[in-house]
């Protein structure tokens, strides 16, 4: 995500839509944190660790993944707007972000899956996906498994429910951004009637980083304020987990759904999740006043890491079910962990550079399906 300092003496309404350079590497260290995040809120449910020894911090899987709801809407503001170069584009930079780590990773799962189904290491019941993969291979490549009643991840990679919300949330935002007129109102009312409940509860979440974008272009705090907002955040966040508040919400949101035809599953948790978009904008909010200026000593790592967010994010499950089915793994034994953790790490930086590091390849492919599809339709 490039960004750059705001251009001194220049009044706010004429200054470019930029972010501080600083400030940007802050949202990089977010953004790979939430990933660790999540692969160390897997830990326990798998059986990696002997459950209920983790500490808190492996239970923040669900709040990671709000942290990347909001800076997906505040990074494609940003970008949509800096760059502004059309919806074709917009689609083929999205596509090709999203696929590239997307489908290699899908594949290597059903294939993983088939593997283990083969070699008896699972019963064909564990993964029916493999019988019909007609159906379920281009559900999951239109990331078609939230919509409505349906709540289905793909074999081992448990993490891709979040982008059958995020995906069609770009689709929102392109529709809105790009169109104009009765076009735009029919095209916005068709895919929210396609989304269903669950991603329209979740949808404030995603376009609050779209308002926190909007927000800071025009707003500054003063570094004190900003400093004790900062903090703050965090403080609130902390008594936010440590005092069970999630838990009572998602108890709360299940108790008083009104519509049993239509249940929450993978939403459950959106008054929680509400509270704590809440407390992220603010933090980013007050972070983009802070300078954070030392950061940009550690660029060189923090942009790297960052780098890999996706590949991780996607991967992580599938070698933890891997490893779990093809090693004697003890949960007790701290060495078994580590290697686990270490064999993510490589997996992640193996697969990366053929995803993540390779986005050109898919560019490529998509700009040429565009050009066709343009072609067609003349």
């Amino acid at each position: 995500m490039g960004a750059h300092e705001a251009t001194a003496g220049i009044s706010v309404a004429e200054r470019p839509a930029s972010l501080p350079h600083a400030f940007s590497l802050y949202l990089d260290c977010c953004r790979f944190l939430a990933a660790v995040l999540v692969v160390a809120s897997h830990f326990s449910p798998y059986g990696v660790i002997v459950p209920g020894s983790g500490h808190w911090w492996l239970g923040l899987g669900r709040e990671a993944v709000v942290v990347f709801f909001v800076l997906s809407g505040f990074v494609i503001a940003y970008t949509t707007e800096r760059r502004n170069a059309g919806l074709r584009a917009y689609w083929v930079a999205r596509a090709t972000r999203i696929y590239s780590v997307a489908l290699p990773v899908l594949l290597l799962a059903f294939a993983a899956a088939a593997f283990l189904v083969l070699s008896g290491r699972a019963s064909p019941h564990a993964y029916y996906q493999l019988a019909k993969p007609w159906l379920y291979l281009p559900l999951h490549l239109l990331f078609m498994g939230e919509l409505w009643t349906i709540s289905e991840p793909p074999p081992l990679l448990a993490p891709y429910w979040s982008l059958g919300y995020e995906v069609w949330y770009y689709a929102l935002f392109g529709a809105a951004f790009y169109l104009r007129g009765k076009r735009r109102l029919a095209i916005l009312g068709s895919l929210l009637l396609l989304a269903g409940p669950k991603l329209w509860l979740l949808l404030p979440v995603w376009t609050a980083g779209v308002l926190a974008w909007h927000w800071q272009k025009r707003h500054t705090l003063a570094r004190p304020l900003a400093l004790f907002g900062w903090c703050a955040t965090l403080g609130l966040f902390f008594a936010f987990k440590a005092s069970g508040l999630d838990v009572a919400l998602r108890a709360a949101a299940l108790a008083h759904w009104p519509f049993p035809g239509l249940p929450l599953k993978s939403a459950d948790r959106f008054l929680a999740d509400y509270l704590v978009c809440v407390l992220v904008v603010a933090n980013f909010l007050c972070a983009r006043s802070l300078g954070l200026r030392a950061l940009q000593h550690l660029e060189r790592p923090i942009r790297w890491l960052a780098s890999y967010t996706f590949t991780l994010y996607l991967v992580h499950a599938l070698v933890m079910r891997l490893w779990l089915a093809l090693y004697p793994h003890r949960a007790s034994n701290a060495l078994d962990v580590g290697m686990l953790v270490v064999l993510i790490a490589l997996a992640t930086l193996v697969l990366g550079q053929l995803t993540e590091h390779r986005k050109w390849w898919f560019e490529r492919m998509f700009v040429r399906l565009a050009a066709r599809s343009q072609s067609a339709t003349r």
